[in-house]
C-alpha cells in the first residue's frame, strides 16, 4: 500500500531502501589495494586515497570499481559503488570453473586462465585470487604474466572473462543445437586421447 500524502511517500521511501539494502546484502565484497598519495602543499603534505574493490554475487556476476577519496572508508565507499554500476556476467561450466582456457591483457599485465578439474581450487595469486571468490569459481589455475600492478592485473582478469564464451552463446550464434555443438567436442577429445 502506497497510500497518499507525506506517509505514502514515507512507505515508499521505506520500501526502496529496503530492496535497495537487500541487493546489496547478496553482494561481497574484497579490497584489492590502497594507494596513498601524497601532495605537497604550503603548511606541508595533504592525503590522500585510493581504493581498488572487487564485488560479486558468487554466482556468476562480478565487477571492479576505482575509488579516490580523503579519508580511507570513503574511498572505499566510492570504489564499491563504482563497482557494482560495473558488474559483468561470467558463463561458469557446472557453476564451479571456466568453459575454455582464455588469455587477457590489459597494458603491460598479461593473464593465462585455464579451466581446472573438480577439487583443484583456486590457484591464483594476489588481485586475480579476489576476482575468482567475488565470482564464486571454484576451480581455475591463472598465470600473470608482466606487470604486477593490482589495477593493470585485476583489468587484465576482466577483460580475459569477457572472452569467456558458454557452449550455449557458441551454438546460438552459428545456428545450430547445443547438442551438435557438444557432440563435436566429444569426438574431437576421443582422437586427441587416441594419438
Amino acid at each position: 500500500m502506497t497510500g497518499q500524502g507525506p506517509n505514502g511517500k514515507k512507505i515508499v521511501m521505506a520500501r526502496d531502501r529496503e530492496r535497495r539494502e537487500e541487493r546489496d546484502s547478496e553482494f561481497v565484497d574484497k579490497l584489492v589495494h590502497i594507494n596513498r598519495v601524497a601532495k605537497v602543499v604550503k603548511g606541508g603534505r595533504r592525503f590522500g586515497f585510493a581504493a581498488l574493490v572487487i564485488v560479486g554475487d558468487q554466482k556468476g556476476r562480478v565487477g571492479f570499481g576505482h575509488g579516490k577519496a580523503r579519508e580511507v572508508p570513503e574511498a572505499i565507499r566510492k570504489a564499491t559503488e563504482a563497482a557494482k554500476r560495473s558488474l559483468i556476467r561470467v558463463p561458469l561450466r557446472e557453476g564451479r570453473t571456466l568453459h575454455h582456457d582464455v588469455h587477457g591483457r590489459h597494458g603491460a599485465g598479461k593473464v593465462f586462465l585455464r579451466a581446472a578439474p573438480s577439487g583443484t581450487g583456486v590457484i591464483a595469486g594476489g588481485p586475480m585470487r579476489a576476482v575468482f571468490e567475488t565470482l564464486g569459481m571454484q576451480d581455475v589455475v591463472a598465470k600473470s604474466l608482466g606487470s604486477s600492478n593490482p589495477y593493470n592485473m585485476v583489468r587484465a582478469t576482466f577483460d580475459a572473462l569477457k572472452h569467456q564464451d558458454s557452449p550455449r552463446s557458441v551454438a546460438a550464434r552459428r545456428g545450430i543445437k547445443v547438442s551438435a555443438l557438444q557432440s563435436r567436442r566429444r569426438d574431437v577429445d576421443a582422437e586427441t586421447a587416441t594419438d
